[in-house]
């Protein structure tokens, strides 16, 4: 398995949020992790920020976050050119699709708990 450099936007040190048990998931399946959330913290080593950062060489952007929040991240996720972009369930967002293939960027509506699971991440 190779390692596939990961964002998780939407973070959260909740232990019942999805967006906490994929960056676990995530560590323990040897995958690199960044993760942006409201709040800072830390969740398996992973240190959660609140500020968009300069990323590189990013294979994966995974999204927690609804629609209407993640305009303020379009931009971001564009320039940060990764080769895919998450929608989990609750995310779903035509509107950025179109963004995202206009730009050569994958788009797959999935479950990362579900992709990491059953090795088809």
């Amino acid at each position: 398995m190779s390692n596939k450099k990961t964002l998780v936007l939407g973070a959260s040190t909740k232990p019942d949020r999805y967006a906490f048990k994929a960056i676990t998931m995530l560590v323990e399946k040897g995958h690199s992790v960044m993760a942006i959330g409201q709040n800072t913290g830390e969740v398996a080593g992973i240190n959660i920020r609140t500020k968009n950062i300069p990323l590189a060489n990013i294979h994966t952007v995974t999204l927690y976050l609804n629609p209407a929040r993640q305009r303020d991240y379009y931009n971001y996720i564009l320039e940060t050119k990764p080769k895919r972009v998450v929608f989990n369930p609750g995310t779903e967002n035509p509107e950025f699709y179109q963004l995202l293939k206009a730009n050569g960027i994958k788009v797959e509506e999935a479950c990362t708990l579900v992709l990491l699971a059953t090795n088809q991440y």
